[in-house]
């Protein structure tokens, strides 16, 4: 095999690489964006279930007990 024809290979493997990771990053991206969208309905259902329960302070601003 020919220095030109392995350096060739190599780099179809390489942008096979890279397409696969491509592949990943943006599946994990679309992950990430769901999951940030249920974190903040979940963290909008909290407040308001802190609201309704008339506590006058959100749980999320008070101060842990140890300060």
């Amino acid at each position: 095999m020919s220095r030109i024809e392995d350096l060739e290979e190599r780099i179809a493997h390489l942008i096979r690489t890279v397409d696969d990771l491509s592949d990943i990053v943006r599946a994990q991206g679309a992950l990430i964006d769901r999951l940030t969208y249920r974190t903040g309905m979940l963290m909008e259902r909290e407040a308001e279930r802190e609201a309704d329960s008339g506590t006058q302070i959100p749980l999320a601003d008070q101060r842990p007990p140890h300060w």
